[in-house]
């Protein structure tokens, strides 16, 4: 079968396809840290929908001729770093995770998934990237645990702010050694202005989220 699709977009299916597997495995672990039966069934569903996102990158990768474990593997290594370095310490740490940590990386490949040229591709990976509860769960279950303790946000903004730092070098990890995905931000965003205007519109998503969950970032 002959391949369709440009490396960096390969390359961009195979960085989201092991994300959405690692996503899976850590809401599913996650899912035991939950104060009640009705918090692990979301966290559960949730870690369901990841899963189905996954399969789904996978079947299109084999579709376009492309073996899906060749396309992951070059993102094993950062990706596993990223999470042996913040595991949660609690239940809310992991919601943090789930929504910051998690948030930031879904904005950059949403940026990215703009210049993949292949339109059934691109929606796919569109629709991958959307939220699957994590955003309003995160949020109700963070802001009533401030409530009930304010001592907690201190910590829990602390903690944010550790996982956008360590998502930001594993992201430059993989932009330095996947030049194609490079490549595709750079020329799609025309120059390095372009690229500066994504990077400021990153770090207000990120703060956004952030006064979302009422704490500072």
């Amino acid at each position: 079968m002959t391949v369709r699709l440009d490396q960096a977009t390969i390359d961009l299916l195979g960085v989201l396809a092991y994300g959405e597997l690692t996503a899976f495995e850590r809401l599913a672990g996650d899912a035991r840290l939950a104060p009640s039966i009705s918090d692990k069934h979301a966290l559960a569903a949730m870690a369901a929908a990841e899963f189905e996102h996954y399969r789904r990158l996978n079947d299109h990768l084999i579709t376009e001729g492309i073996d899906p474990e060749t396309a992951m593997a070059p993102f094993v290594a950062p990706l596993n770093e990223f999470h042996d370095l913040t595991p949660p310490n609690d239940w809310l740490e992991g919601l943090i995770k789930a929504y910051v940590g998690d948030g930031l990386a879904t904005d950059f490949y949403r940026e990215v998934a703009a210049f993949v040229q292949d339109a059934a591709t691109r929606g796919l990976i569109l629709e991958v990237l959307a939220d699957t509860g994590q955003a309003s769960f995160a949020v109700a279950k963070v802001r009533a645990a401030i409530t009930a303790d304010p001592a907690v946000a201190g910590r829990l903004a602390l903690w944010g702010r550790r996982l956008v730092g360590e998502a930001l070098i594993q992201a430059q990890r993989v932009a330095v050694e996947h030049d194609a995905l490079t490549e595709m931000l750079v020329g799609g965003s025309g120059d390095l202005a372009g690229i500066g205007r994504l990077l400021t519109r990153l770090t207000d998503n990120h703060t956004a989220r952030m006064q979302a969950l009422g704490l500072q970032s």
